[in-house]
């Protein structure tokens, strides 16, 4: 640690900016890990390892959960206090633009679990230069910008020019280079890598072409290959949008097992064996096109196709996020076919040789339509998935079952075998020892070690000062504190004053319509006016916080953004209600704001349809910090309650199970003629209460929750047939914040229960019955 702290001062004494501390710790960290993060390598490539493909890593602001994990924090701190510094002057660097919602912070927290497990599990994606987009918020209204994450260059990555790649698609040739990111394991010297690719010209200027003064035409190899890595989730509304999103794909896929082959191959000198050596998990359908990409590498290496197929099932396995129809992912076969010819080639055979299996297996020709690979001019990636993996596997137990039963029931008949559950999970390095170090104190204090940072079922002993009241109300009044630091933040970030006394009701999450953030602004207006008419009185304060990302043409999701601050300013400006009710809409929720958001909320918000969200995981990290759950029997919010308690909890609207009653005669104008409670909020969105400047978002939402559209019934969320029973549960949940005593309890007992929700647990489970992997020492 000394040599650590002498290398860091040497360093550190010409640093003026955050931005050169900051690039200076991480060189630093990097130089005195490197040791380690050899051998760990060497270790994953000598032994049967983990690959874990996705298209989003949402790793966050690296600094401080790295230097937690290897235990440097406070020599850290010591350190940038002797120059009159603080970590705290970090605060400022930007996250890295590597993912957007729960499936890229999912990748993230597998990868700390399995570098604290020792498991020699790596990550592989893309380095993406501007990420999605930085959100802004003008006059209510969603605008996004570049964000240019590494302006200030990048520490936590190295890159390496030794295993550059090519990548071909028809008429393009480009370089995959290779950026490693370490991922440190927590109280050990195990250190796992998260490999992106950033993409690069073969000939970045064409001086010729320069010389005859055709100067953009000189660029376009180096803008055409950069375009690939440029952004996340590119607009995919026109032809060539969705081009590029495969490009995407295929060009990490192709990289990725260019390497993994690459290294098998110097070691064993064959790849007929690769499947004892390399496990490979799809996390989703974007790293799909892996599946035949795979064949092609076996097959140019001498392996006939029948062979390539048996190895790519054992290789693979798929990890399904959604149970929406439309995000599972089809491509057209033109478009495959174009761009990729070759590998399309081998996406026919694939789907010829299932067309023969089932045939052998008795299915009707029926039946073999509803799952062939390609079918309506298109190529099915979830169906090619299933078929050419070992394992299947869910995120949550409702999700699972409903993949049995609906999304994937014809493959489940065929394959039951393959069928798992993986309930997802958070690593609580992160999500509290890091983001909520007063609440990771007394949780210390109290159990007489630090152990639960590894191990996090030991938080299950502290139920029994559920009724301690010094215990209880020490931890509202850390709940206090972080509230305090909250309100700071967003009043230096978005210039908006909240009530830290109040209490914290919070959504934050990827904006779509499925995750009903309507839903909860419909529930504000009817508190609104329920306090106008006077029915509502006395209710303790509520400052309601949303934080969300719409995608840049999904314009449902941008009208409820706009409507949420529509009702903000609404409330700010009614001298009655804004005693009791405070709106707010973040602006550009990243990790780094979720670290703030969390240890502060006293309400989750877990509203999705019962039976559309997957899992969830903000609702773990907020139950693990405390927060109740205000949900509906949806993803993990029915594992959520089961380990802490329904009774802790506030439940509330219609299962999936009575949804298959209701919905098929569900009338959402009949329930509008009948309650003139739920039509006077509802009305709101065409009646002139709140305006969205002429753009038409507020009409539209009304219609698609009275008349639908051509793809969907009206209010197929069913907002407003859970808002009743959505606004008993949320005021008598409300209500319960005036019983400090009586809440505090019911938050604590969510936290002490939250242990089956680490990430450790779920990569375990992955390890034993899915990957096969054993741990590595170091």
């Amino acid at each position: 640690m000394e040599q650590y702290k002498e290398k860091l001062r040497s360093a550190l004494k010409d640093c003026k900016t955050p931005q050169e501390i900051h690039n200076v710790i991480g060189k630093t960290v990097i130089e005195y890990s490197k040791d380690n993060w050899d051998k760990s390598k060497n270790a994953h490539n000598h032994s049967r390892r983990a690959c874990y493909f996705s298209m989003e890593f949402l790793v966050g602001r690296a600094v401080y959960n790295n230097l937690l994990c290897l235990g440097l924090y406070d020599d850290t701190e010591a350190v940038l206090n002797e120059m009159g510094r603080s970590l705290s002057d970090l605060e400022e660097i930007e996250d890295a633009a590597l993912g957007n919602g729960g499936l890229g912070r999912l990748a993230a927290c597998f990868l700390d679990s399995a570098a604290t497990l020792d498991f020699p599990l790596d990550g592989y994606g893309i380095r993406y230069k501007y990420g999605l987009f930085k959100q802004g918020i003008e006059n209510g209204f969603q605008t996004e910008t570049a964000d240019n994450w590494t302006k200030y260059g990048d520490s936590w990555s190295v890159r390496n020019e030794d295993d550059i790649v090519e990548v071909k698609f028809n008429g393009q040739t480009v370089k995959a280079v290779p950026y490693d990111m370490p991922i440190f394991g927590c109280k050990t010297s195990h250190i796992s890598t998260l490999r992106l690719w950033q993409s690069e010209a073969i000939n970045e200027f064409d001086f010729n072409l320069f010389n005859q003064q055709k100067y953009v035409e000189a660029s376009l190899e180096k803008t055409a290959a950069e375009d690939i890595s440029r952004v996340l989730y590119p607009n995919d509304d026109t032809r060539e949008g969705k081009k590029l999103r495969l490009k995407q794909q295929y060009f990490f896929c192709s990289a990725s097992l260019q390497d993994i082959t690459k290294k098998h191959l110097e070691r064993f000198g064959t790849l007929e064996n690769i499947a004892d050596s390399i496990t490979i998990q799809l996390n989703d359908t974007h790293p799909v096109i892996s599946i035949p990409e795979l064949i092609r590498i076996l097959r140019n290496n001498g392996i006939n196709f029948d062979k390539a197929f048996s190895i790519a099932v054992k290789v693979f396995n798929y990890t399904n996020h959604t149970v929406m129809p439309e995000a599972l992912e089809k491509w057209e076969c033109g478009l495959v076919e174009e761009l990729l010819p070759e590998v399309y080639s081998i996406i026919l055979q694939i789907n010829e040789k299932l067309m023969s299996e089932m045939y052998e297996k008795g299915k009707t020709t029926e039946e073999i339509e509803k799952i062939k690979i390609i079918r309506n001019g298109l190529v099915n990636m979830a169906d090619m998935a299933v078929y050419c993996s070992s394992y299947v596997n869910g995120v949550a137990e409702i999700h699972t079952e409903i993949l049995k039963d609906t999304v994937l029931a014809d493959w489940y008949k065929i394959y039951p075998e393959r069928f798992q559950n993986k309930t997802n999970g958070i690593t609580q390095r992160r999500w509290l020892a890091l983001c909520n170090k007063s609440l990771s104190g007394q949780i210390t204090e109290l159990l007489g070690t630090d152990q639960w940072i590894n191990d996090l079922d030991r938080l299950k002993e502290l139920e029994k000062y559920a009724d301690n009241e010094e215990v209880i109300n020490r931890f509202m009044n850390i709940k206090k504190e972080n509230k305090v630091i909250l309100a700071d933040y967003i009043l230096k970030t978005e210039g908006i004053q909240i009530n830290p006394d109040s209490v914290f009701d919070i959504q934050i999450k990827r904006l779509h319509e499925y995750k009903r953030q309507l839903l909860n602004a419909f529930s504000i207006l009817y508190i609104y006016f329920g306090i106008k008419s006077g029915e509502i009185k006395n209710m303790n304060p509520v400052t309601f916080i949303f934080g969300a990302k719409s995608a840049p043409g999904y314009r449902r999701a941008k009208g409820i953004i706009k409507y949420i601050n529509e009702i903000a300013k609404l409330i700010d400006n009614d001298e009655e209600a804004r005693k009791y009710i405070k709106v707010v809409f973040v602006s550009n929720y990243n990790v780094s704001y979720a670290e703030k958001l969390i240890p502060a909320a006293d309400i989750s918000e877990q509203i999705s349809t019962a039976g559309t969200e997957a899992s969830g995981t903000g609702n773990m990290k907020l139950m693990l910090n405390g927060a109740v759950t205000l949900g509906t029997y949806d993803g993990a919010n029915i594992e959520i309650v089961r380990e802490a308690g329904e009774e802790n909890n506030y439940i509330f609207g219609a299962r999936v199970e009575e949804l298959k009653k209701i919905m098929p005669e569900y009338n959402s104008r009949k329930l509008l003629s009948e309650n003139p409670k739920i039509s006077r909020v509802v009305q709101t969105l065409i009646d002139g209460t709140v305006s969205d400047g002429g753009t038409g978002y507020f009409r539209e939402l009304y219609f698609s929750l009275t008349d639908g559209a051509s793809w969907h019934s009206p209010d197929n969320y069913y907002l407003l047939g859970d808002l009743e029973s959505y606004m008993d549960v949320k005021l008598r949940c409300i209500a319960d914040f005036s019983n400090k005593k009586y809440i505090g309890k019911k938050m604590w007992l969510n936290m002490c229960n939250a242990g089956k929700f680490s990430s450790d647990r779920t990569i375990n489970d992955y390890a034993e019955n899915i990957w096969h992997i054993g741990k590595v020492e170091i």
